[in-house]
């Protein structure tokens, strides 16, 4: 599966933030998990219906919406 496959955005959930596959975990709950000092496998433990390729999909969602041109005037 597309990590861009795995990321999800629908107005009528989580206030339109983007999730994981379809459900109530959002990209951010991740991030933050990581952030926190989590390890990938504790952070499976957590939320067991994640997988793998979901948290790789978070990291590589959060790098592109960041990778972007800076315009200098």
């Amino acid at each position: 599966m597309n990590w861009t496959e795995r990321i999800t955005v629908n107005p009528e959930q989580c206030g339109g933030r983007p999730c994981i596959r379809g459900m109530r975990i959002r990209v951010v709950d991740v991030l933050d998990l990581l952030a926190a000092g989590l390890s990938r496998a504790q952070i499976l433990d957590e939320l067991p219906d994640l997988e793998e390729g979901d948290i790789e999909a978070a990291l590589r969602y959060a790098s592109r919406r960041v990778d972007h041109p800076i315009l200098a005037a």
